[in-house]
Parts: structure tokens; C-alpha cells; sequence
């Protein structure tokens, strides 16, 4: 399988080895970095540097926002997939409720392959050809260090995102009766060392319905994972186990009711921080992840038609 990957130039995450990942379980794999101009204008980037006849299969990892606007053109590329780790977004009131599906149903040919279990089937239910491959963690700059755990109590990253407003709330809430360290670092090793320094991760991700990536990376550094519950489809499709590999939780009263009862149990709390961490490197380290894209990329897309209806056309 000879594979044409387009992928942001500007991503804030550090993705390489995921692309990696995809690149070594293909025959060829040709990475490309596309600058914000150059995924503006896909019609005139494919113009001047892309030759299809050499591509089995091309795949997208591109600014969702612009990619949207350019439906006309992207529509008419042969056995295109499309990897989006932001789908949750058409599920959540936010700016792009909705938008995925309007954009997806204009070439309900084209594979998606989604990273949460529970969107992937949403869309499968509208008709679009979907499958789920999770979100991991770059396992050549996060890994367990064994380390003093000196921060009991942390998030890390960002709250600003219209997206991350229930994890704003959540975080704020629990910051009045706890305390609470949120914060951010660089990407890479301080990120990897202040991980490596945090007893109890709390991740926020309410009202996604899916885990996002700081999950993964903070059960690879070795903390006990306090994560907001995405419910039991989400949880049956990674091996989440409640109280075993991860704490999860609905409330802020659950979560300081399960930190209190760990608390006075600190083996406990160190099995569950094991058993994850043990987990995550078995099962969710970017070279495995990127091995199953791969995979999830072989079967031939459906057939494009010939002609969309109009209320595809509109996006309704």
C-alpha cells in the first residue's frame, strides 16, 4: 500500500512518531507537511506537487476548519481517509457542532477514522463509512521515571477552547475544595518531567465522549489517572477499568470521595498507577496506534457516486 499523508506543519502536538507509526507499516509512505497556505489552496498544492498514479490510498491529518471549505475539490480525490482526532466537536455545543457531518456527507464515500469509539459509531448510524482508532502518546518522549512524586494534585494543558469549557468549570470546581496545581508546560521533556513529578492526574474531557490525549500520556508517566467517565462503550473499547487501571468519575463529590478513599490507601493508589501505565505501553504507544491506521486503511473505500443529492451538496 503506497500512501500519499498530508499532515499540519503547524500542529501544537508532537505527532512524529505517530506518522512514523503509519509510515512503517505501509509499503511507502509519503509524508508531507503542509504550511496554512498550502492547506488554504489543496486544489492548487495537488496541481503543482502530487502525482495520484503513484498513491494507493491518500490520507488526510488537516486542519479541519480549512479542510471544510474546500469540499468541491477534495470530493474528487480517489480513495481518500480522512484521520480526525476532533469529530467529538460535531457531538458538543461548540462552533463546529454539526459541521463535520454536513462535511462528510458530501463525499459519504470517503473513510473516517475517528479516534473515539462512541463518534465513530455515530457516524457509522449516519451512514458514513467510520472506524475507531484511539488517540496514544509518544512513547520516545513520555515514558516512567520513577521518580519523587512531590505534586499530588495537578492538571495540565489548556482550558481556553470554547471545547474545554466544561473542563474549565470542572477544574475551577474542584480547585475550591482542593488544592489543585493547573498548569502548563513545553512540549517534550518538561512536559514528560512535570508528568513524571504528578501522583493524581485529573482529566477533565466532560461532555467529549471521548479521551483525549493527555489521558494516555499521563498513565505512560506512571500517575493514577482521575478521568471524567465517557461511559461504557469508551471504556469497554480501551480496557478502562474502574478503580483498576484508571479512577473515573462523574462528579466532583465522586472524584474527591474515590482521591480520598486512595489516599488513605497509597498501594492502592500505586497498583492502579501500575496497572495503567502498563496498560498504555502495551496497547496505546504511537508505533501501535500508527500500525493500526495502517490497517484500518487496506479495506477499498466505497465506490464514490457519480452524483451527490442536493441536500448533500448544501450540507443538510
Amino acid at each position: 500500500m503506497k500512501v500519499l499523508f498530508l499532515v499540519q506543519a503547524e500542529q501544537r502536538a508532537i505527532l512524529d512518531r505517530l506518522y512514523e507509526g503509519i509510515a512503517e507499516a505501509c509499503e511507502s509512505c509519503d509524508i508531507r507537511w503542509l504550511s496554512s497556505d498550502e492547506q488554504a489552496n489543496l486544489k492548487r498544492y495537488f496541481r503543482d506537487h502530487v502525482d495520484l498514479s503513484r498513491y494507493d490510498r491518500i490520507l488526510f491529518f488537516l486542519r479541519f476548519k480549512k479542510e471544510m471549505r474546500q469540499w468541491r475539490f477534495i470530493r474528487t480525490l480517489p480513495n481518500l481517509m480522512i484521520l480526525e482526532h476532533d469529530a467529538y466537536q460535531n457531538y458538543i455545543p461548540c462552533k463546529y457542532t454539526g459541521k463535520f457531518s454536513a462535511h462528510y456527507r458530501r463525499m459519504p464515500w470517503v473513510r473516517i477514522i475517528s479516534s473515539g469509539a462512541q463518534v465513530s459509531q455515530r457516524l457509522r448510524d449516519e451512514g458514513f463509512d467510520a472506524c475507531f482508532v484511539p488517540k496514544g502518546y509518544d512513547q520516545a518522549l513520555l515514558s516512567y521515571q520513577g521518580r519523587e512524586r512531590d505534586i499530588e494534585l495537578a492538571f495540565v494543558g489548556s482550558t481556553k477552547s470554547v471545547a474545554y469549557s466544561g473542563r474549565k468549570a470542572l477544574l475551577d470546581e474542584l480547585g475550591r475544595h482542593e488544592n489543585l496545581l493547573v498548569t502548563k508546560t513545553n512540549s517534550g521533556e518538561e512536559y514528560c518531567e512535570t508528568l513524571n513529578r504528578i501522583r493524581f492526574f485529573v482529566s477533565a474531557d466532560v461532555g467529549m465522549g471521548e479521551y483525549m490525549i493527555k489521558n494516555f500520556e499521563a498513565m505512560a508517566c506512571g500517575c493514577v489517572l482521575l478521568a471524567y467517565d465517557q461511559g461504557e462503550v469508551e471504556n469497554s473499547a480501551l480496557g478502562f477499568v474502574d478503580m483498576h487501571n484508571l479512577v473515573l468519575y462523574r462528579t466532583v463529590a465522586e472524584l474527591r470521595e474515590k482521591l480520598a478513599l486512595l489516599r488513605a490507601e497509597p498501594e492502592r493508589a500505586q497498583r492502579i498507577a501500575q496497572a495503567g501505565r502498563l496498560l498504555v505501553e502495551e496497547k496505546y504507544a504511537f508505533n501501535r496506534i500508527g500500525q493500526q491506521i495502517a490497517d484500518a486503511m487496506r479495506a477499498a473505500p466505497r465506490a464514490p457516486q457519480r452524483r451527490a443529492s442536493w441536500l448533500a451538496w448544501f450540507g443538510l
